[in-house]
């Protein structure tokens, strides 16, 4: 029946949980913890992709401890720029020479401390791509956005700053909703508020590129997820896993995380 088309689709696109480990752990704290999440996810199958993003001074030691069959290694922001007199910066390229394979863009930090904007995050997108990186691309509104109802057109805003892309460019990329109010705070969206904007921003993926890319967009949730509630959340149909704060600092929130794809 043409009622399972959809259902085909959805199966198709990646569950995924993806540590952000922000500006958190010296270099040896990061080996260990890296090792630790790499050896409990040996020999289990997970149910996910595993992805974790570590500070720039981590790229490189970290890669050296993880299986790439394991878990997948990314950095929390790259430059806009391909190279250059750019002091302190760190481009695509260079991410990707580390052994990295994600990087992510657009965090709220960087947008509300860095100030980063979309048509800077446009083109750190490109650089990425043009690199072989995945994106995980972060959209989210702040609370005063979701207090005065704006907040779906404040995240549609933040998709369409990637519009530019191709098609075949724009289905590499992973998008992260991270509603900002619930960062950090203790404060999570409920299950069925993340529910209706990821699939909101899966409508207006769909309205650009099409069902079959829509559909094959993974849409993970980054706010305040944590084991006792991860479950509920990823049985939601259009959310797709997690991009994971504080609970990706413990290896073993952060495997309880992992197995809520049971």
């Amino acid at each position: 029946m043409a009622h399972k088309e959809p259902e085909n689709l959805i199966k198709m696109r990646k569950n995924i949980v993806a540590g952000n480990w922000k500006m958190n752990t010296t270099v040896e704290e990061g080996v260990e913890l890296a090792s630790e999440v790499n050896d409990l996810l040996k020999g289990k199958k997970a149910n996910c992709e595993v992805v974790v993003c570590v500070p720039f001074t981590h790229l490189v030691p970290v890669h050296g401890v993880i299986d790439e069959g394991v878990m997948g290694l990314g950095a929390e922001n790259c430059s806009e720029h391909d190279k250059g007199a750019y002091t302190g910066e760190v481009s695509a390229s260079m991410v990707k020479s580390t052994g990295a394979s994600h990087v992510i863009l657009g965090h709220s930090e960087r947008r509300q401390y860095f100030g980063e904007n979309n048509a800077q995050l446009l083109a750190k997108t490109k650089q990425a791509l043009a690199n072989g990186l995945t994106p995980i691309f972060c959209v989210g509104e702040v609370l005063e956005e979701r207090e005065n109802g704006s907040y779906n057109d404040v995240v549609k805003g933040q998709v369409e700053a990637l519009f530019e892309l191709s098609p075949e460019d724009f289905s590499k990329i992973i998008i992260a909703y991270e509603p900002v109010w619930a960062i950090g705070t203790g404060k999570t969206a409920t299950a069925d508020q993340a529910q209706d904007m990821h699939a909101h921003i899966r409508k207006v993926i769909e309205d650009k590129y099409g069902k079959e890319i829509a559909d094959n967009t993974s849409i993970l949730y980054g706010g305040s997820c944590k084991p006792s509630n991860a479950k509920e959340l990823f049985a939601k149909p259009d959310v797709d896993g997690g991009l994971i704060g504080g609970a990706a600092l413990k290896a073993d929130s952060f495997m309880g995380i992992i197995e809520a794809f049971d």
